[in-house]
């Protein structure tokens, strides 16, 4: 007879593929209004500074991360082969005062197969992850039932929440797209479909309008930036390139 633990274990490993482990903020820690940058990194580095390696699981082959330069730039190339890991930038900032992320990105090809709607399916050949802290007391029983098992089985927290913005083949850009595990993760499609695939594009979102809508409720101190390239459902080939990530103010004479 399987054990309640046993039968969770295939869940967790799932919902550890769209959640960075992030603990709450360490109290009197120094806020980063920008996120340590790529591009100010040397090509020797193992990795830029402030980032941290990000294996969610020993039985998920991790996806290769390495600074290059392209178009003149350090950036980071992540190379997936029916793997699935990250890096993560701790945190600890004010969504109010910098609402605004933005980053660069660049997709050469789409994962055929991959549907971020399908949980056998949810692959991205990019995230870019924030998760922010919370109460987790104020959550339904079952959810906190999973962060309580999750907590026990792997020794690490899961965020409060996280948002995922991924590129999807399919579904239009700024879709919400719930996690197949938990309320407590919401993928936001940043980009959709072909048309920028081959060449650096920039994206920019306010993370406190995507929390509103995708949660339905204020959010709370980001606890950490990260990013993933993903393809351990589709047991597919991945390459993709990532660039400085920025958190900033709301334009002037205007929140959004």
């Amino acid at each position: 007879m399987f054990t309640r633990s046993k039968l969770l274990v295939p869940v967790f490993l799932l919902v550890a593929g769209c959640a960075p482990f992030a603990e709450r903020p360490t109290p009197g820690a120094v806020a980063l209004p920008f996120v340590k940058s790529f591009a100010s990194a040397s090509l020797g580095d193992a990795s830029a500074s402030g980032w941290q390696q990000w294996e969610f699981s020993r039985f998920k082959k991790p996806t290769r991360y390495q600074l290059v330069k392209d178009a003149g730039q350090v950036v980071v190339k992540a190379t997936a082969d029916g793997s699935a890991s990250g890096l993560r930038h701790p945190l600890t900032l004010d969504p109010l005062a910098y609402p605004v992320i933005t980053w660069r990105w660049k997709v050469n090809e789409l994962i055929e197969s991959a549907d971020n709607t399908r949980r056998e399916a949810e692959d991205s050949p990019v995230r870019v992850l924030v998760t922010f802290d919370g109460d987790i007391e104020t959550l339904p029983f079952a959810e906190r039932l999973l962060f309580d098992d999750f907590h026990v089985l792997t020794g690490r927290r899961m965020p409060y929440a996280t948002l995922v913005y991924i590129w999807e083949n399919h579904v239009h850009a700024g879709a919400v797209v719930p996690n197949a595990h938990t309320a407590r993760i919401k993928m936001i499609v940043a980009d959709s479909g072909p048309e920028n695939l081959g060449r650096w594009h920039t994206v920019t979102r306010n993370v406190v309008a995507d929390f509103r809508r995708a949660f339905g409720e204020e959010p709370g101190t980001i606890t950490s930036v990260g990013i993933m390239t993903d393809t351990d459902n589709t047991r597919t080939k991945a390459e993709a390139f990532y660039g400085d990530i920025e958190f900033r103010p709301a334009p002037r004479g205007r929140y959004w």
